[in-house]
Formats: structure tokens, C-alpha cells, sequence
């Protein structure tokens, strides 16, 4: 696993001259220098000159054989989303090819999201849309996530954790779909140590014991395997690696084994010059060793998706000691390295046309278009997420037509996707399916090497809502999805309708009032409707739902209707103080200036006490809202000046307010009795305690605790981070 290293500009140009004689160095030098001087006096959490980040991004791309206009865009990457630079200023500067690959890795930072999830949803699908018209947008954020990566031991360990898991979840797989197993394992082996930290460092010093041992092994099989090639007249580079580490305890968990039970810890490369090369050197180590059964493996046949080819068999050495050896040519080694960036490494005047985006020839990235069929589709953000991971992980099954022809799916795979992958009409009109030439029921699990054939009927009556269930494939879910939206549509359409009234009915509006052109527009737009029908139907469908279309209408209906609210609720206001001169607090303990029995909530966005600072904000049918001045939430509300009203502490009666509290650890032994204890000494009381332990050994501890003032509750806090292993303490807003 690499280091970060101290990177100069200078470096970047002779890696460049590495792959190419051709390099724009006045262009690389421009951005450097333009990069260098927006983001100024900006430093890193390590304390480094921000800088040092986009030069190691770039440097990870020279090395993989990237064109100047993609080292250009990665030394530019954060400018947008770091310093007062505009897209546009980047489209004037550097053109448009530069200024749309650093908009594809600019996060969507000037939009208000419902949750969490949907903005990192609506990342995604940026990202993957760039991606779609320029895959070199995923290679520069590949490599700024792997130099992340080398440097995350300057972050706290929460933030570690989730880049980290992040990593494992999203860009390893995408690495490894793309065939560029350089970043794949480093990117693998080091989300490994910041997630399973004891396991990593065991492992390393486990395969450091016995590294002599294991390089005597292997040195002596290469030198006969050289012999060998030799007398054959094979011209062939024999080399050793050991395994990565994230590997390795895959494998051992995979098997439940020790690792003085994994051998194969050293695989050995043999290169050679053409493809029949490759089965002579086979045949030549298969003389030499035995090879064990059901341990071979031929990609140059059988290509995986990603490009990579390859020959793998395990041998036994001395002693009956497993080994593997992998067999390929050097152009194969270097798409093996590179993946998608070999395509154009060495050629790129034949990849790049006048808007210089990358074509890749044949359907080496059917996965990423259907990838981008489906987003379009997903509303909700964690079956986005979820289908993105399953979609990403290459393991997946090789099945043939009864004419020979290859079918690569998900492993797990029916005969059902398989029809859909052949075409969708034959997925609507199946049947029944063969496998082996054997009627087999159409949701049997398919196996590599399977040849499946599918049975169809003109009079079919199409697909059926089970076989979701079933399916594997994204594409297959795809088709049946549009199948049911098609046929159902106008049931669909009533539905819609039904289910939007019923939402209408609930929020106290009429149609006529909130279905006016200014209101619909903005909605169409973002959800991309061609008209209302069509709303309709994904409503009526489950594309949608009817919260979130009248939510994004009510927006714009709230523009134009807020002040005559406000006057209404000032007029209702003002009746009541005059009916009622002496105020008295509310059951809140809250006193609302010149109102008595005046309904008040504390808000439980920012859960005010007693010793805050607060303020009152009228709210539609249910009194007066109170937050902290503090809470994020009343920034957005402060425009509306007409709305806020002085609210105070009522000081005559001791009151008591529950609050909850988050607690972060290291999880041990007697971590919980000791936090109690601690509380026990204050005078803020326990209500509740709900803990969690995660699979990295965080626990996170939520305890509800009614205390009587600001004061109570800080002293509450400050005991508990004094409990060892405690690293933060918050309060939940």
C-alpha cells in the first residue's frame, strides 16, 4: 500500500512523458498555477497546503496513461466547490471540455435536500450522468477518493468510518467494474484497515512471521517455471506478488480458515507475448505441476465485462501446496492495471472526437447505460443506494444460448433475466425455459456454464408482479417495471388521482386552489413530467408519491399566500392580548409576550432549555413554535419578521425539560455502568437509554435525561466525556 509522497508539479509532466511525447505542458502549468493561487492559504486537516491533494490526484492519473486535459481537470476539481471560482469562470479559462469534467465531481452543494440521503442520491446520479458522457468524470473521482483514502488518518474516527465504508460499498466496486485493479486493491486494502483495524494489523503481522519462508517457495517455482518456458522457446516474464490483504481475509472468512491454513498468499504472473503464447506456457506449468480440480479459470475466453483477460489455475507444489499462477499477454496485463483508462492511454486521438468524449468500442459498458436506465427511474433514495451497491459488485454468473452465445448476469440470476437480457419482448411473452435441455421452473437460480433456452407464446399474457421478487438484474426489474406502467396506465391514472386528492383533503386545500399553471410548472420540472397524466400515473404506479409532488406545489403556493396568513394570525394575536392583559406562562413554562394561554411546542429540532437564548415563531393552527436562537432552522424563518414574536423563561416556578443526548465510544466492558454512575452524580435524571454497537465496535449510546436548566444538563455532559473510551458527547437537535 502506497504513502502519500510530496508531489510536484514537475513530477506530473514526466509521468505524463512516461505515455506519451505529446504533453500540453503550458496547459498543466496554467491550472496548476490557477488552482494554486484560488485555493490560496486553504490547508488540509493534516495541516498541509491544500494543494498538495489536487497534485497527488493528477499524479494518480499521469500514472494510469491519462490525457493532459484530465490532469488538467483534476488539479481544478475543488476550485468550484472550495473557492469563489464559478463553473463559468473555469468554461472561460480551460474551455468546455475541462470546465463539464470538474462539474462532474462537483458535489450538488447550492441545493436544500429533504434528508441526507437524497443529497448523496442526487450526487450519485450527478456523478453518474458525467460519467455517462465522459467516463474520465469516475476516474478523477476514483483517484481523489484514493488519495483521500492515503491521507485519512488526519480525520476523526467517525468520519474515518464512513469514508471507509463508503469506499468498500461504492468506489472499489466501481474500480474493479471499470478493470482498474490498480486503484481497486489499494482503494480495498485501505477502507480494510480503518474499518477492521485489530484484523488488519493481525494480518500484516501474521504474514510478515512467515514472509521468508513463503518468498523461498515461491522464488524456487519461478526459476523452474522460467527453465522450463526456456526449453520451449516461450519468451515470458515470470513474476511473484503477494496477495493484498483485503483478499486474504476474504478468503478466511469466506472459508472460516486461520491463515497458516490460506497457502496461496503469492500469486505468479507469467506475460507473455500473444495469445497463443498464453496456452503453451499453460500446458508448460501444467506438465510441471498438478493442477487442482475446479480451480481453472480462462477469461481470455470468456472475457469478464470490465475487459479483463486472463488465464488463472491453482497448482500443487511440494508438499501438495497450493499456488496460483495467472497467465496473459502484456496488453492484457496492462487493461488488466488500467482497465477502461488502457483504452486510451496510448491512443488517444482515435478515442476523442471533437467534443473529446471517450467512446468505448463494443459493449464494454452496456453495465453503466442500463446503470443510467434505471436511476432515472428510482424516486426513493435508499433503493437507489441499494440497487447502486448490488449493481456494482461483480459477481455474477457466465451462462450460454442454445447457439453458444454468452450471457453474463448477476450471480443469483433466473431464466427470467436471462430472457430479458436477450430482449425485452421475449421476457413479456416466456413461458417456461430449459436448462441443460431440461424443463426447469423459470426462477431456478442459474450456474455458470449453464446453456438456458427460452420457451415463449404469442397469446401470453405478460410478465407477472412475483417475478420481481425473483429477478436479479436492474435491467430485467427495468423492463417489467415500464411492462406494468404501459398496460396499467390508465388504472394507474386513477389511482393518481384518488391518492392525490386524499393528500389534498388531509393539508385542508382544494384542487382548483393549489393545480394553477405557476404551481404545476415547477413541479413538471423537476420530476421531469411531460404532462399531468403522466404525474398521475407514476403517483398511481409507486414511482412517486403524492407527499412529495404537493409538497414541491406548495412551495410556490406559500410564496404568493404567506403574508396574508401571517395577517390573519397577527390580527387573531392581537384580539387575544386584549382580552387577556396578564399573561401567565404556558404548561411549557414559557411566557409569550402579551398573550396568555397561549399554545406553545418547544420544537424538537434544537429541544430548548431553561438558560437558552429563544425565540417564538408563529405557526398555521398550532401556536407558537419555540426555538433556540441558535438552531439552524430559524435562519430560514427570520425573513418573515411579521411571524416572530418575544417569547421568555418563565422564573417563578422550577420546571422540568427532557433532553437527549448522543454518546460516541470505543466500545468496552462496563462502558454503560460507568456513564450511568457519572450521571448519578449530577442532578439530571434518566428517563431512557437506547445503545448500539456497531460492526467497528462504536457504540453509540442515546439517553434521554430531564434535567431543570441549561446549567443541569452541561454538567451532565462534562462528567461523561470524562468516562474513558468516551470521545464525543452531543446534545441531538
Amino acid at each position: 500500500m502506497q504513502e502519500t509522497k510530496e508531489i510536484t508539479i514537475q513530477d506530473i509532466i514526466l509521468k505524463r512523458k512516461q505515455h506519451t511525447r505529446r504533453v500540453d505542458h503550458k496547459l498543466i502549468l496554467r491550472a496548476y498555477h490557477y488552482a494554486k493561487n484560488h485555493h490560496g492559504d486553504q490547508c488540509r486537516r493534516s495541516g498541509e497546503p491544500y494543494i498538495i491533494h489536487p497534485l497527488n490526484v493528477a499524479y494518480i492519473l499521469a500514472d494510469i496513461g491519462l490525457d493532459d486535459s484530465t490532469i488538467c481537470a483534476a488539479l481544478l476539481h475543488d476550485v468550484v466547490e472550495d473557492t469563489e471560482v464559478t463553473q463559468n469562470d473555469i468554461t472561460k479559462e480551460f474551455g468546455q471540455e475541462i470546465s463539464d469534467m470538474v462539474a462532474g465531481v462537483t458535489k450538488l452543494s447550492n441545493i436544500s435536500f429533504a434528508s441526507v440521503e437524497e443529497q448523496q442520491v442526487e450526487d450519485y446520479r450527478k456523478m453518474f450522468l458525467a460519467m455517462g458522457k465522459d467516463i474520465r468524470v469516475i476516474l478523477i473521482k476514483l483517484a481523489d477518493r484514493l488519495h483521500n483514502m492515503r491521507t485519512l488518518k488526519h480525520l476523526k474516527r467517525d468520519r474515518q468510518i464512513a469514508n471507509a465504508k463508503e469506499t468498500m460499498e461504492l468506489y472499489a466496486p466501481l474500480a474493479n467494474r471499470l478493470g482498474l485493479y490498480s486503484l481497486k486493491w489499494e482503494l480495498e486494502d485501505l477502507a480494510f484497515k480503518y474499518l477492521h483495524p485489530e484484523e488488519y494489523h493481525e494480518l500484516v503481522e501474521g504474514i510478515n512471521k512467515k514472509r521468508d519462508e513463503r518468498l523461498r517457495f515461491i522464488e524456487k517455482i519461478m526459476e523452474d517455471i522460467r527453465v522450463a518456458l526456456k526449453k520451449q522457446k516461450i519468451e515470458a516474464e515470470v513474476t511473484g506478488r503477494a496477495k493484498h490483504l483485503y483478499s486474504i481475509h476474504k478468503k478466511m472468512k469466506r472459508d472460516n480458515k486461520t491463515l497458516d491454513q490460506i497457502y496461496d498468499l503469492f500469486a505468479l504472473r507469467i506475460l507473455v507475448n500473444s495469445v497463443k503464447d498464453c496456452y503453451a506456457a499453460l500446458g508448460v506449468v501444467h506438465e510441471l505441476y498438478n493442477p487442482m480440480p475446479g480451480r481453472f479459470k480462462d477469461y481470455i475466453a470468456v472475457p469478464k465485462p470490465n475487459m479483463y483477460q486472463s488465464i488463472h489455475t491453482t497448482l500443487l507444489g511440494e508438499k501438495g501446496t497450493p499456488f496460483e499462477v495467472q497467465i496473459r499477454t502484456w496488453e492484457m496485463h496492462r487493461i488488466a492495471e488500467f482497465g477502461i483508462a488502457a483504452h486510451w492511454a496510448y491512443k488517444e486521438q482515435s478515442y476523442f472526437g471533437k467534443k473529446q468524449s471517450v467512446k468505448v468500442e463494443g459493449d464494454k459498458l452496456a453495465w453503466l447505460r442500463e446503470t443510467l436506465e434505471w436511476q432515472k427511474e428510482m424516486q426513493d433514495p435508499q433503493e437507489f443506494l441499494d440497487t447502486l451497491k448490488t449493481e456494482l459488485f461483480e459477481d455474477e454468473v457466465y451462462v450460454f444460448t442454445p447457439k453458444g452465445a454468452i450471457k453474463v448476469l448477476p450471480r443469483g440470476a433466473t431464466p427470467i433475466d436471462f430472457a430479458y437480457n436477450i430482449h425485452a419482448e421475449i421476457g413479456h411473452h416466456m413461458t417456461g425455459c430449459k436448462i441443460n435441455s431440461k424443463m426447469m421452473p423459470i426462477i431456478t437460480p442459474l450456474k455458470s456454464g449453464d446453456i438456458v433456452e427460452i420457451i415463449t407464446a404469442d397469446n401470453s399474457k405478460g410478465p407477472s408482479q412475483d417475478w420481481l421478487k425473483f429477478i436479479k438484474s436492474s435491467s430485467a426489474k427495468n423492463k417489467i417495471r415500464s411492462w406494468f406502467k404501459k398496460a396499467q396506465k390508465a388504472e394507474n391514472i386513477e389511482k393518481g388521482k384518488e391518492l392525490i386528492e386524499k393528500e389534498l383533503k388531509r393539508i385542508g386545500l382544494s384542487h382548483s386552489a393549489l393545480f394553477k399553471p405557476e404551481y404545476l410548472e415547477p413541479m413538471m420540472d423537476k420530476y421531469k413530467y411531460k404532462n399531468l397524466e403522466e404525474m398521475y400515473a407514476a403517483v398511481g404506479f409507486g414511482a412517486n408519491s403524492p407527499v412529495k409532488i404537493i409538497a414541491r406545489m406548495l412551495q410556490e403556493y406559500r410564496k404568493e399566500h404567506q403574508e396574508e396568513e401571517i395577517e390573519a394570525k397577527i390580527q387573531e394575536l392581537a384580539k387575544a392580548k386584549n382580552q387577556r392583559p396578564k399573561p401567565k406562562p404556558s404548561n411549557s413554562g414559557i411566557i409569550v409576550k402579551g398573550i396568555d394561554n397561549c399554545l406553545v411546542k418547544l420544537s424538537k429540532c434544537c429541544n430548548p432549555l431553561p438558560g437558552d437564548e429563544i425565540v417564538g415563531y408563529i405557526t398555521k393552527g398550532r401556536g407558537v413554535s419555540v426555538h433556540r436562537k441558535d438552531c439552524t432552522n430559524i435562519h430560514d424563518l427570520l425573513s418573515e419578521e411579521n411571524r416572530m414574536i418575544e417569547v421568555q423563561w418563565y422564573q417563578e416556578e422550577k420546571a422540568s425539560y427532557q433532553v437527549d443526548i448522543q454518546v460516541n465510544a470505543n466500545d468496552r466492558t462496563g462502558l454503560l455502568l460507568d456513564i450511568l454512575k457519572e450521571i448519578g452524580t449530577t442532578k439530571a435524571k434518566i428517563l431512557g437509554v437506547n445503545t448500539k454497537t456497531t460492526k467497528e465496535k462504536i457504540a453509540i449510546i442515546d439517553i434521554t435525561l430531564e434535567v431543570e436548566s441549561l446549567d443541569e444538563l452541561n454538567k451532565a455532559i462534562k462528567v461523561i466525556r470524562k468516562v474513558e473510551s468516551v470521545y464525543e458527547v452531543r446534545r441531538k437537535k
